[in-house]
């Protein structure tokens, strides 16, 4: 016979277990159920969004609930309910750092009781309701102190005395003042009170995360005369060049000293001459490593002094950090067991077949001696975060172990919550949102593959709209060092001013590879490459800064705009409008407070004049339908009058690829004028 199975019902150890009636369904946002934190700026006000309800008809009281990571104690902000059982709460993270989120809710018999209340009309009812009151305001007054707890006895001993004597409106009056109900909300009875089982974590992060403008180069090309290696000296030199173009980072690949063992050449050759300067990504030599300047460029005091002259021009300087290895770099020796071993007595160098980098060793990540290489690479971060580095880019992340950047990240973060980490890494989608989940600040993106019109509608929705929002920071750059794309090698300025239009207005985080971009530098390695021909990573470049077909005022000027226009400065607004021209595409964005308001149309055709129908969302634009408005294109300083949804575009290449127009909703006459009599 099967065993008889024993009543389990009296294991139940918690009394409130049966009796909780309140529902945590949702808090929202989320990521992979509070495994990865949300990312916000410090100062903003963070939205949190609850689905909530209970039971019957009963009235639901919901709290966010909020702290710092390392403090005990949180913070409460009262939720309000908009529709359909979702609540909204919101809190301002007050500084850089690592937070946590949840919701608590209860079902609020005091504030039940007022509902119903409010309905009643028999006159018995009433009388009965409000003796129900007055023993709810008493068992507040039980959890409250001082002249909080006598306010509350009372109101119950006033409710007690008035339901013997006075008419039924009468006692809804008394009852439901509203000034005592709010001294009664401030000691509910939160004893079945339910709290959702995970704190939800949240990195706060400084503006520059949110909104920042790369520049790109190589230092060792900064020398004003031609053939001479450029020094930290010679960047100082530059500091007011990249500052009139409006950047406010700038970028240097690594800058320690180079392996000299299988060294590549020019355009990448195997064989290098004596005269080589080999890539900066091979990193290590007798010199020193990832610690340490290619003393070529300088000393660290000058590299120390560079970072604080170009915090005098609002720009910060950014590192390269490439976990790679020269084959002579130091820790090839000190540290063999860091390393995979062929079994002919090598070391295996990178591939990413068929592309093999001779010049590399990576890292391997499955060692046994996994801590100390861990601690080991963290402390290249530290060294540099010392000497006054608070930005990093970091090359192909994806190609190292995620469980290292999750506890790297985390560590260093907590340590400096102001530090910004940007991901180089082009590779699979999914992999990508990884990084980004694992705590990397911003993260690279597909916009240089996107060029046509609906592979870029396609894709900023998603960026902007989707999901990975909440995580994924996307920084777009129309050319690396590394990317040449088939458009621009086509050398069309339209294409350069197009694309940068595109990149600096689609997305708040952009950069340019300079001064190949502000120079049009388009020639490839060999046809169906995107490899520069003559490429800085072997080389040295002199750059002609100054030249007259320069893009550089133009770069200035779009620069200007994002800086002076708050709508360009985040990414979650953005919307495309319909424009019946497959040349051309349109889109909108708009500040936190709708008061700046920026349409942007590009002509994705360098060759010819495109115009076309454009269809605005007027409600979206705050527009009376039946007023005219100007739009005023900050490019060019026109100004156009439109009337109603649909307005007639011309965009001649020739001239300029792209209006960037600003929203003006009154359109002045001269009776706003004081002299107008």
């Amino acid at each position: 016979m099967p065993e008889t199975r024993k009543n389990t019902a009296a294991a139940v150890v918690d009394p409130r277990a049966g009796r909780v009636r309140a529902v945590i369904d949702a808090v929202l946002p989320c990521v992979d159920g509070g495994r990865f934190a949300v990312k916000r700026v410090a100062g903003e006000p963070f939205h949190v969004e609850a689905h909530c309800f209970t039971d019957g008809h009963d009235v639901l009281r919901v709290v966010l609930q909020w702290r710092e990571e390392t403090q005990e104690s949180l913070h409460e902000v009262e939720m309000r309910l908009r529709h359909n059982d979702e609540w909204l709460g919101s809190f301002t993270p007050p500084a850089p750092g690592r937070y946590v989120y949840t919701v608590t809710a209860w079902v609020d018999h005091f504030e039940s009781w007022r509902h119903e209340l409010e309905r009643r009309v028999d006159e018995e009812d009433v009388r009965i309701a409000v003796l129900v009151g007055a023993h709810l305001l008493e068992e507040a007054a039980t959890r409250a102190k001082g002249a909080d707890q006598q306010a509350l006895k009372q109101w119950a001993a006033q409710l007690n005395e008035a339901a013997a004597q006075h008419h039924a409106s009468d006692l809804k009056t008394l009852a439901l003042n509203p000034s005592l109900a709010e001294l009664a909300r401030r000691y509910p009875d939160r004893s079945l009170a339910v709290t959702h089982p995970v704190l939800l974590p949240l990195v706060a992060d400084r503006e520059r995360a949110r909104y920042s403008t790369w520049y790109e180069l190589f230092p060792r090309s900064a020398s004003p005369e031609p053939g001479r290696h450029g020094t930290f000296k010679d960047v100082e030199a530059l500091l007011p060049y990249v500052a009139e173009m409006g950047f406010d980072v700038l970028y240097f690949p690594p800058i320690h000293p180079i392996g000299r063992t299988r060294r590549k050449g020019k355009n990448n050759t195997l064989v290098a001459q004596a005269d080589d300067v080999g890539s900066p990504w091979a990193i290590g030599a007798a010199e020193g490593g990832h610690k340490d300047i290619l003393p070529e460029l300088g000393t660290m005091e000058d590299f120390r002094r560079l970072v604080a002259r170009a915090r005098d021009f609002g720009i910060e300087i950014a590192l390269d950090i490439a976990f790679q290895c020269a084959p002579d770099h130091p820790y090839v020796k000190d540290h063999p067991q860091w390393f995979r071993w062929r079994p002919d007595g090598t070391v295996q160098y990178a591939e990413n077949p068929p592309k093999k980098y001779q010049d590399i060793y990576p890292f391997n990540f499955e060692t046994e001696d996994w801590p100390a290489l861990w601690r080991e690479l963290k402390s290249v971060f530290d060294h540099w975060i010392a000497q006054g580095v608070r930005i990093f880019r970091v090359d192909n992340p994806h190609t190292k172990s995620f469980l290292f950047w999750e506890w790297v990240i985390t560590h260093l973060k907590r340590e400096h919550p102001d530090l910004i980490l940007l991901s180089e890494a082009f590779t699979r989608p999914k992999v990508m949102h990884r990084l980004a989940k694992l705590g990397f600040t911003q993260s690279y993106t597909y916009y240089t593959w996107r060029n046509t019109k609906q592979e870029l509608i396609d894709y900023f929705t998603e960026l902007s709209q989707g999901p990975g929002r909440e995580y994924f920071r996307p920084n777009a750059w129309p050319n690396t060092p590394d990317i040449l794309h088939e458009r621009l090698q086509s050398g069309e300025r339209a294409t350069f001013m197009a694309r940068l239009v595109l990149a600096a207005t689609l997305a708040a985080n952009y950069g340019i590879y300079g001064p190949a971009y502000e120079l049009m530098e388009s020639a490839p390695l060999k046809p169906g490459s995107e490899e520069y021909l003559n490429s800085e990573k072997y080389q040295l470049r002199h750059w002609d800064r100054d030249r007259r077909d320069s893009l550089k005022p133009f770069i200035a000027r779009v620069n200007r705009i994002r800086r002076e226009n708050p709508a360009l400065q985040s990414d979650w607004s953005l919307k495309f409008f319909p424009i019946d021209n497959e040349h051309l595409v349109a889109y909108g964005k708009r500040s936190d407070d709708g008061e700046n308001v920026i349409l942007t149309v590009v002509n994705l055709d360098p060759h010819f004049p495109q115009s076309g129908w454009l269809t605005v969302d007027l409600a979206w634009l705050d527009i009376d339908p039946h007023q005219p408005y100007q739009v005023h294109d900050l490019l060019s300083e026109q100004r156009f009058t439109w009337h109603g949804e649909r307005n007639f575009i011309l965009l001649d290449p020739r001239h300029s690829p792209a209006h960037v127009l600003r929203l003006r909703r009154r359109v002045r006459s001269e009776q706003d004028f004081d002299y107008f009599d």
